[in-house]
């Protein structure tokens, strides 16, 4: 039995198998852009090692997409059969990603609560438990999680920038901005740190400051994933929008936003529909983008990862008018929230379908029914995750929605009334012809 850099006991005699998992660590936390291949380096090594497979599963389960949840299943599978004389944390960690894959995410959340409380130098798990927290709208408990780990891990920059993105969701933007920039500059490398001062500098509309700090760091975002260098130059983009530049925003869409996608990934996929949207939702053409999105969304219709996913892939298929999609995964969607764990049902039901039937209706130009769809679940939308930053999106449609709804009664009340007046003079008209 070794231990990883974290000071963990794996249940491995391979040098290895530890090099790989500690490799992995770091790519995980840093959002590098080979954690597969490192810790399949780790399978390889130690094929009896329970831990490689756990990690190994739970990567696929991060991408959120059917191909990897099947990627992931074979890899849980081995991590059970390999129970016998490992950890207890290890055994809790790997029910947590069982729980994780059959949508039980109330019991996966309790698992990481266990192993956050018990072995608070498990990064890992952590930043895993805030994944789920995210997605359920409870910022509370994504910054609890993390602040409650601090004491264990003095000088962790990889940590203060998981709190930083938690105390900045909570509303506590000067801790949150301290804390990012603290961990920035032990490591200039932390990307999810520059993204917790990003959404700082935004919500206090620091336009030109947001700018400078993104742009000053984004050379050292060459080693991450798509997901969160996608992400990071969305966040420049949106700060381009506030200053009215739309052609600035159109060249990070097509050089750092889709042009740099994965493009069969989904949160790819949704950073670039939620960056069209707010586009269009400002006046700009987008010209043919979102029939070039769309062709890659056919695999979602009946994915159902999140409902905050699903809300953005559903509109982009309305907006690039392939009907038939919009329809098949909307009744998809009715389905799904049938069938599901009761935890999370009642968000699909209250929250995702009426919102579907929404954000439709706004992209087919249905204004007022778009309006009364969403003015029922905006209260209700941080219950199925996201940031501020993003769904803000959602009001702003909600708004637009009102406006091109009042516009459209304006211009048939005018209409009725012309009509009306026409309609006067002819009988006037006619009246007069009869008594000469």
């Amino acid at each position: 039995m070794l231990k990883d850099a974290q000071g963990l006991e794996v249940t491995t005699d391979s040098p290895a198998a530890i090099a790989a998992i500690n490799q992995f660590m770091e790519q995980s936390l840093s959002y590098g852009k080979d954690i597969e291949a490192v810790i399949l380096e780790g399978v390889k090594a130690d094929p009896g090692c329970a831990m490689v497979y756990a990690y190994t599963a739970a990567y696929y389960l991060t991408q959120e997409n059917a191909q990897a949840w099947k990627q992931a299943r074979p890899y849980l599978q081995a991590a059970q059969c390999h129970l016998v004389g490992i950890t207890k944390r290890e055994r809790l960690y790997i029910q947590a990603i069982a729980a994780w894959a059959m949508g039980a995410m109330d019991q996966a959340i309790a698992l990481h609560e266990e192993l956050a409380a018990n072995y608070p130098r498990d990064l890992i798990s952590v930043q895993q438990g805030q994944y789920h927290y995210f997605y359920l709208g409870d910022k509370e408990r994504l910054l609890k999680i993390a602040q409650n780990i601090l004491i264990a891990n003095p000088e962790n920059h990889y940590l203060y920038g998981m709190v930083a993105f938690g105390l900045e969701q909570c509303h506590q933007l000067e801790q949150a901005e301290a804390m990012g920039r603290k961990a920035t500059a032990i490591n200039r490398h932390d990307p999810w740190a520059h993204h917790a001062v990003a959404h700082v500098m935004e919500t206090q509309g620091r336009v030109d400051e947001g700018i400078a700090w993104m742009e000053s760091l984004a050379d050292t975002w060459e080693n991450c994933n798509s997901m969160l260098y996608t992400h990071n130059w969305w966040h420049i983009a949106l700060y381009y929008l506030e200053r009215g530049d739309m052609q600035k925003v159109l060249a990070i869409y097509d050089t750092h936003v889709w042009g740099r996608a994965t493009k069969e990934s989904p949160k790819d996929q949704v950073g670039a529909i939620a960056l069209l949207l707010r586009l269009e939702l400002r006046g700009v053409n987008v010209g043919n983008r979102w029939q070039d999105l769309s062709t890659y969304l056919l695999p979602r219709i009946d994915e159902h990862a999140l409902p905050f996913q699903d809300l953005h892939y559903i509109y982009a298929l309305a907006r690039a008018r392939r009907f038939d999609w919009v329809n098949e995964m909307y009744l998809s969607m009715q389905k799904h929230s049938q069938s599901i764990n009761p935890y999370l049902r009642q968000n699909w039901l209250k929250v995702a379908i009426p919102a579907a039937r929404g954000m439709i209706a706004h992209a087919k130009g249905e204004y007022s029914i778009a309006k009364s769809e969403l003015k029922i679940v905006l209260p209700l939308l941080h219950r199925i995750g996201g940031s501020h930053a993003q769904r803000v999106l959602f009001e702003q449609i909600y708004r637009d929605a009102i406006w091109h709804s009042e516009k459209q009664t304006q211009v048939y009340a005018i209409a009725t009334a012309k009509e009306k007046v026409t309609t006067s003079q002819q009988l006037v008209a006619g009246i007069l012809n009869d008594r000469q």
